[in-house]
């Protein structure tokens, strides 16, 4: 008999999947990294007069395009169409008052399927939102670059002589294996050029202004640059869950020496490895890609990963028109959520991380974003749902709530943790005992003492309450 985690990580993957139909026809075809494929096709394709019924081509003579199944399941709506209930501001408001959340927190509880506010508590309070500002560079992130969008490594050359170089695109999930298939691939395009000697050089140039955070050098962010493997990390090859490890100052070069190692032990003779520019007119031998864009925003929240975080900041400038910085970074942001008509008086955005004590946002904003992402009309938002952390199972959320909890499996939030500045905050969705898909935001500042944990507990019984109302 499966234990309390499976039933109920069951159970509210159902219960979620319930809600979120309530107010949206029924998506056949089957999950691709926690999208349906046909969302994903939406996405990616919006403009294209194909998706799912297979796109005719321009031969008049081809067979005529097999049409998209019918929906296997209708669309189900909340049972009985059964309304919140109105107590819910009397059963959260004692839950808010714990003196571990401070003195002034924030709340914001709406129904998603109806954008009604169902609890506030200060809700246009701009406050510090530690990491819980990744839901906020996500839905940029994605708004900036269709749903397929892959981030590239490449190594290219002249059309004569051995002058290679090596192209930082700005993928921050570049690891070591990556990197040994990008040698790979460049060691044979070189056998086919018959050279066994060249010089390499590395551009790291896509990314512009300083790569260290303003709050300096630190074990939770490796400079931001756009070229690196592993995310910087000093530990073991492709150790790397998000959490903090000590960090090279030097990516973008630590890479490109591995790299030249790696040609020299496939039998090429290489110089060793100096900054440049891609030089005019080089043609690509070899890259690597990442995975699409959902996946790398599922891996930032799940993980609440800030190198990720940091360089989707980055590219959503770069499709922004803006520089490749952390300013230009957080202008493109406001100006994305601006487009999503979203209200940002009072926000402030410094970085894609929330590391910055500077960064603002209110919780109406955060549960205004989630209720965004849950809309049908949204699909390409749809991967800031599915990359939350699932209580109890998995990410951030993994060590809190346990098997007795009733929200464990239930709950999908962000954490945000700023210790030493008693910012604690969470924002996620729930489904409440009546169906209805919640997009909750409790935000905390001041809380007493330095560890984090009483006001995680407070936070996490207020998500619960959620669940039994």
């Amino acid at each position: 008999m499966p234990g309390p985690k499976t039933w109920q990580l069951t159970a509210g993957a159902a219960a979620v999947g319930l809600a979120l139909s309530a107010g949206a026809v029924a998506l056949a075809g089957p999950w691709d990294s926690g999208q349906r494929t046909a969302e994903r096709v939406r996405a990616a394709s919006r403009e294209a007069g194909g998706g799912a019924d297979h796109q005719r081509g321009t031969d008049p003579d081809a067979p005529a395009p097999a049409p998209s199944a019918p929906g296997v399941l209708a669309a189900l709506g909340v049972p009985g169409g059964a309304p919140v209930p109105a107590s819910l501001p009397a059963a959260l408001a004692p839950l808010l008052g714990d003196p571990a959340l401070g003195a002034h927190p924030a709340a914001s509880v709406v129904d998603t399927a109806t954008g009604q506010e169902l609890y506030a508590s200060r809700p246009d309070a701009a406050m510090t939102p530690a990491s819980t500002v990744k839901i906020a560079t996500a839905a940029a992130a994605l708004t900036a670059f269709p749903a397929d969008h892959r981030f590239a490594t490449a190594v290219v050359a002249p059309e004569q002589g051995g002058a290679l170089t090596l192209v930082g695109g700005g993928d921050p999930t570049l690891d070591t294996a990556r990197l040994t298939a990008l040698a790979d691939g460049t060691a044979r395009a070189l056998r086919a050029r018959a050279l066994d000697h060249v010089q390499l050089a590395y551009d790291a140039s896509l990314f512009t202004g300083p790569a260290v955070h303003p709050i300096g050098p630190n074990e939770n962010l490796a400079p931001v640059v756009a070229l690196m493997t592993d995310e910087g990390r000093l530990g073991p090859a492709g150790a790397s869950d998000g959490g903090p490890a000590d960090r090279t100052a030097d990516p973008a070069g630590d890479t490109a020496r591995a790299f030249a190692r790696l040609l020299r032990d496939r039998g090429v003779r290489v110089d060793d490895p100096v900054a440049g520019d891609r030089p005019a007119g080089a043609k690509e031998l070899a890259s690597t890609l990442s995975a699409p864009l959902p996946d790398v925003v599922e891996r930032m929240l799940t993980n609440s990963d800030n190198d990720i975080a940091e360089a989707l900041n980055r590219q959503t400038a770069i499709a922004s028109g803006r520089p490749a910085s952390f300013d230009g970074g957080a202008a493109a942001v406001a100006d994305r959520l601006g487009k999503l008509q979203l209200p940002l008086a009072g926000s402030v955005f410094t970085d894609g991380s929330g590391l910055n004590r500077a960064d603002k946002v209110t919780a109406g904003l955060l549960t205004r974003l989630l209720a965004r992402a849950a809309d049908p009309a949204r699909p390409e938002l749809r991967p800031i749902l599915t990359g939350l952390p699932v209580a109890g199972f998995t990410g951030t959320l993994s060590a809190r709530y346990g098997s007795s909890s009733a929200a464990t499996g239930l709950v999908r939030a962000k954490t945000g943790t700023l210790g030493g500045a008693g910012v604690n905050t969470l924002a996620g969705t729930v489904v409440d005992a009546g169906g209805h898909l919640l997009a909750f935001a409790f935000l905390s500042a001041g809380a007493p003492g330095a560890d984090p944990a009483p006001a995680q507990r407070a936070l996490d019984r207020l998500a619960t309450r959620l669940t039994a109302h």
